[in-house]
C-alpha cells in the first residue's frame, strides 16, 4: 500500500508539472521590459511571449499583437516553441502509459510484472518530458541574462526573466520528480521480488535397502 502511496503521488506531481507547462507555454510574460539604468519610461511595460507581445499602459489599458510571420522570428524563439510543445505532447502521452500500469487501476491487474514495466516507462517518458521544457526555460532564460549584460545592448532594449519563466521552471521540475517517484517505485517493487522455485520433493527419510 505504501508504494502504491509513492506512486499516486508522483502521478500528482507530475500532473501539476504537466498543467504548469501548459500555462507557461501560454503565457505572455516570458521576458519583461527592465527598468534598471537611468532614463527609463515606466509609463508602460512590455511583454514577450512564445506567440505574441503586449504593452501595458499606466492607465491599465493592454495591447498585445501576435507575431506576423514565423520566419522572422528569432532561431532561439523557434526552438523554445518546439521543445515546449514537444515537452506538452510527451507528458499527456506520458499520463496515458503511467495511468496503465499504476496500482490503482485495474488494467492488467493479473500481470504484476507487465504492469510494473509500463509504470516505469511511464516515469520515464514524465523525465524526458520535464527536461525538454527544462531546457526550453533555460535556453531562453540564458538569452535573456546574455542580452541583458550585453554592454552594447540599448538600456530600453533590456529585459528581465518574465513570470512564465519561473513557472516554466516550477512545472519542469514537479514533472521531474513525478516521474522519478514512478520509477523508483517500480524499480523497488520488481527489486523485492526474488526468483521463486518450485517446492523440492524430497523422498521419505530413511535407509535404503
Amino acid at each position: 500500500m505504501a508504494n502504491g502511496g509513492v506512486q499516486l503521488l508522483g502521478f500528482c506531481l507530475a500532473i501539476l508539472g504537466f498543467f504548469g507547462v501548459i500555462a507557461s507555454t501560454a503565457m505572455v510574460e516570458w521576458k519583461a521590459s527592465s527598468y534598471a539604468g537611468d532614463n527609463i519610461i515606466t509609463a508602460q511595460a512590455m511583454y514577450e511571449g512564445l506567440w505574441k507581445s503586449c504593452v501595458s499602459q499606466s492607465t491599465g489599458q493592454i495591447q498585445c499583437k501576435v507575431y506576423d510571420s514565423l520566419l522572422q522570428l528569432s532561431g532561439e524563439l523557434q526552438a523554445t516553441r518546439g521543445l515546449m510543445l514537444f515537452s506538452i505532447v510527451l507528458t499527456a502521452i506520458s499520463i496515458l502509459v503511467a495511468v496503465v500500469g499504476m496500482k490503482c487501476t485495474t488494467c492488467l491487474a493479473d500481470d504484476k510484472q507487465q504492469k510494473n514495466k509500463i509504470a516505469l516507462t511511464g516515469g520515464i517518458l514524465f523525465i524526458i518530458g520535464g527536461l525538454t521544457a527544462l531546457v526550453a526555460t533555460s535556453m531562453y532564460g540564458h538569452k535573456i541574462a546574455k542580452d541583458f549584460y550585453n554592454p552594447f545592448t540599448p538600456t530600453n532594449s533590456r529585459y528581465e526573466f518574465g513570470a512564465a519563466l519561473f513557472v516554466g521552471w516550477a512545472a519542469a521540475v514537479l514533472t521531474i520528480i513525478g516521474g522519478g517517484f514512478l520509477c523508483c517505485n517500480c524499480s523497488s517493487g520488481a527489486s523485492g521480488k526474488g526468483p521463486q522455485y518450485p517446492p523440492s520433493r524430497g523422498g521419505p527419510s530413511g535407509s535404503h535397502v
